[in-house]
């Protein structure tokens, strides 16, 4: 089974009016175009471009082929994403009976675990720079960031609620101050901190080490007036990624993407716990009891050359892998499969072959491949998505 797959954006406000476009060789369309799905998750499934427009879920479903394991999609970003969480998979498996035995409506605003599965996920920057929060800063290095924005006031505040008391370690202090910013109780340390961002730009502490993440806080807390989640931020690890570069969150690892294009790879799943910087729904109690506080530096994942022109992320999960392919016209990258394959187009002209059809994707185009090898030619660069191993 070889067959092109499309979608249409989904126009969340925090999406690019330009990246995708770009990307596709058409005119904006004038809205925000924040994602385009390439799978047969129910929430936005792609439709088969064969004449019949069917969604892919029942196609797959009348060629005997089994739910993807993955959803993988275009992600484009003009400011920030909603601060998140998500469970593992023991974790949602508890919430959905728990939710599912309440009566809680699956598409309810206040519902939180949609299905039964974890949603560990991973992220490839197409553009040139792609920056995000994920991760929590090691407390002292936070502190050292709110030192340079002046210690009076909510500021000062933040950093000393920050120290461990003598009946903690350090995650459970991080636990404690994200469930305080989140309780409602710190506007005041909001308000302090945003004014403190705003005094400081441009002064000579901007050229700091932490310069990069007072410009980001600071776009944060004009697009968030009064957010709690400013404070949750500010916590975060700040990640520039370039061309190529990834990043991976795995269950109980906040994260933000801020802005830029990208690849982004998950497990089939809904379930998302938010903590910030989002008119949605935040259950302070069930992310606490999600979230990781472990401290360290960001997640990221460097892509291993694991054939010509084949470039590997490995996580080490059993749902998805992802691979980068470069093509050039002087040879023909084979690529073994382990399950249904998304072949996606992200630059140049892509041919695509298996099982003796043929399908020649632009950048921004795709195609599902059942097969056991697919044979990517023609010359530009590529994203394979299929299922991982245990």
């Amino acid at each position: 089974m070889l067959i092109p797959i499309s979608n249409i954006a989904r126009d969340y406000a925090w999406g690019s009016e330009t990246l995708i476009a770009e990307l596709q060789g058409r005119e904006p369309s004038g809205a925000p175009e924040a994602e385009i799905w390439f799978g047969d998750h129910p929430g936005s499934p792609s439709r088969v471009d064969d004449g019949t427009g069917r969604p892919l879920n029942l196609a797959l479903s009348e060629a005997g082929i089994p739910p993807l394991p993955y959803l993988l999609k275009i992600l484009a970003a003009a400011t920030s994403l909603s601060i998140q969480a998500h469970p593992s998979r023991e974790q949602a498996a508890v919430g959905f009976a728990r939710e599912e035995a309440a009566g809680i409506p699956r598409d309810a605003a206040e519902r939180l675990y949609r299905d039964e599965n974890h949603k560990p996920e991973i992220i490839v920057a197409l553009s040139e720079s792609f920056r995000a929060l994920v991760g929590l800063r090691p407390v002292a290095d936070t502190q050292r960031l709110l030192a340079s924005l002046g210690a009076g006031g909510g500021v000062g505040a933040l950093s000393a609620a920050l120290t461990p008391t003598d009946a903690e370690d350090e995650p459970a202090a991080l636990r404690r101050v994200i469930g305080w910013a989140l309780s409602g109780e710190a506007a005041d340390v909001v308000t302090d901190l945003s004014a403190a961002l705003e005094r400081a730009a441009g002064d000579a502490a901007d050229a700091s080490d932490f310069a990069a993440e007072r410009r980001v806080l600071r776009e944060i807390a004009a697009a968030f007036p009064d957010d709690a989640g400013l404070i949750v931020a500010t916590l975060m690890n700040l990640v520039e990624l370039r061309r190529g570069e990834a990043l991976f969150a795995p269950a109980g690892v906040l994260h933000a993407y801020q802005d830029g294009l990208g690849v982004e790879l998950m497990a089939a799943s809904d379930n998302v716990l938010r903590g910030g910087l989002t008119p949605k729904h935040v259950d302070v109690p069930e992310l606490l009891q999600v979230v990781s506080t472990a401290s360290g530096p960001a997640p990221i994942v460097e892509p291993v050359e694991v054939a010509p022109g084949v470039f590997g992320y490995d996580v080490g999960v059993p749902d998805f892998r992802l691979a980068r392919v470069e093509t050039t016209f002087e040879a023909v990258t084979e690529i073994a499969l382990a399950g249904p394959a998304v072949v996606l187009a992200t630059g140049g002209d892509i041919v695509v072959e298996a099982d003796g059809e043929r399908v020649e994707l632009v950048p921004g185009t795709a195609a599902v491949v059942s097969a056991a090898s697919v044979a990517i030619g023609g010359a530009g660069d590529a994203f394979v998505a299929q299922p991982g191993g245990e």
